[in-house]
């Protein structure tokens, strides 16, 4: 569990320092993405981000509890 924590917390850190970057991707505003603007208020629901984001994660534990 320790072990599962520390990797996390890495790449979480990881993903901070390379946020920059992926901005640059337009990674939060794909497609499918829910963005409601209106005086004084601003709704965001990243659907489409989220399911690649989910996708792309699950791929990346299933390749490491495999190797």
């Amino acid at each position: 569990m320790t072990k599962k924590l520390i990797i996390a917390g890495c790449l979480l850190i990881v993903a901070g320092l390379l946020w920059p970057f992926l901005e640059k991707l337009n990674l939060g505003r794909l497609p499918g993405d829910i963005i409601i603007k209106r005086d004084g208020f601003r709704f965001y629901f990243p659907i489409t981000t989220s399911l690649l984001i989910s996708i792309v994660l699950t791929l990346l534990y299933w390749f490491f509890k495999k190797w």
